[in-house]
This record gives C-alpha cells, structure tokens and sequence, in this order.
C-alpha cells in the first residue's frame, strides 16, 4: 500500500472515536449520523478529508431516507472535489439513493438543482479542463454554491489549484505564466506569489516557468534487448521454412 493511498484510508487526523465507528459494526448505526455530520464539518472547517467516514455518513443515508440531509451530501461532494484524481467523488456518487426524498416541505431540496452542476464540475477536472473549470465554478449559474457552501470549506479554492498542480507537474517540464494563470484561475502578483510559494522558477523576461524534474514530466529512452539463443534462433528458421 503506498503512502498516498494509507492516508486516504486511514487519515493521520481521523479522531479515534471516528476510527472506531468507520472500521466497525458501529458504522451502520443510524444513532451515530450525528457524530459523523459533525465531523464533516470539522473537516470543512479545518482543511483536513475523511473519505471514508464521508461515505459512512450516505451509506447511513441510504438506509435511512429520514436522516437525509441535502446540505451535509452537498458539502461531501464538495470535499470530494477535492481529492481528483482519487475516485471520491464518484464512490459518494454511487452511493446517493436514485428516490431523493424531500428533507423539508416547506423549503426547496438544493440538491437535485446542485448535483449536475457539481458532476460537470468533476468532470471538467478530471478531463484537465481547468479554464472551463473556473469559469462554470464563477458563473452566476453557481452563484449559490459559492455564497453557500463553498464559502464555508476552508481552503476550498487552494485545494482545487492542488489538484491543478499535480496534473501540471506530471505533465509539464516547461509552462508560459498565461497558460498556468488560466489553470490556476490566477493572474498578477497573486500568480507570482503562488509560483514563488511552489518553488517553480519563474523567468520574468519571458514569462515561462519550469517545473522541477519529477519521475512523472521526465522523459527517459529505454532499449530493449531481446536475448534469443542460437538453438531458438534454428527453430524459428526451420518453423519459417517449413510454414513456406
């Protein structure tokens, strides 16, 4: 199991009481929906990512339609933007009941409005389409994403330029600041400032970063040597001749 994928089971900041309830029987214990919930929103609060007791908390959900909360799966799938090009997203995805039961009568369910938008969204960033990214994410169309959830997630837009840094990374040896500018959704001192913060070197006489030399953005030649012994060399021939 690689570093990245332990964190991602196993957090270094999931509580032990959280632990308890993720790894055991107790997680599909409807009574714990509140210690869960809870939990998510000191994720949002605080930068740290739980997938997994994310997931516990739709699972629970989806046994229980009275628990349904269309805030705390919005906030989850908000999260989970953030962890491209890990699967989060879709496994929350899967688990949302098809049957969205109505969470308040009188007040309108913001999820079915909400839920193509943030698809579109994941989808945009896992095809790498950064700039089209920014621009549906800005767009008066998710004005109420903005103003109230991603408002609240702390780091929200840092953690998106994240997932953009890792793709430039393995992609780029080189890149022109107009073009980083417009996957970052930054431009300006701001830009400057977040290269600087990167360690990227930035040549201000031509606009071009370099992207330090990773496994991933270097590319290598490599020689294969095949190893035939003569007396597979004599089947080959007499298999041609005899094939003739």
């Amino acid at each position: 199991m690689t570093s990245a994928t332990s964190e991602w089971v196993t957090p270094p900041t999931r509580p032990e009481l959280i632990e308890n309830l993720v790894s055991g029987v107790d997680r599909y214990n409807p009574t714990n929906v509140g210690i869960l919930e809870d939990y998510l929103y000191h994720q949002i609060r605080s930068q740290e990512y739980d997938c997994l007791a994310n997931l516990a908390i739709l699972k629970l959900y989806q046994f229980n339609h009275d628990l349904y909360n269309p805030d705390v799966i919005i906030n989850i799938l908000v999260k989970a933007l953030t962890s491209v090009p890990f699967p989060d997203f879709n496994l929350s995805i899967a688990l949302l009941d098809d049957r969205v039961p109505s969470a308040n009568v009188d007040e309108p369910d913001p999820l079915p409005t909400l839920l193509p938008h943030l698809t579109t969204l994941h989808s945009l960033l896992q095809q790498c389409r950064f700039p089209a990214f920014w621009a549906l994410y800005r767009s008066d169309e998710l004005e109420s994403l903005r103003d109230n959830y991603t408002v609240e997630v702390v780091g929200f837009e840092d953690a998106i330029r994240e997932v953009v840094v890792r793709s430039v990374k393995t992609t780029f040896q080189r890149i022109n600041t107009k073009r980083l500018g417009m996957y970052l959704d930054l431009s300006g001192s701001e830009l400057d400032e977040y290269i600087e913060r990167l360690g990227w070197k930035l040549d201000s006489a031509t606009g071009v970063v370099e992207i330090p030399a990773n496994p991933d953005n270097q590319i290598e030649s490599s020689v294969v040597q095949e190893d035939i012994k003569l007396p597979q060399l004599s089947k080959i021939i007499s298999h041609a001749i005899s094939s003739a």
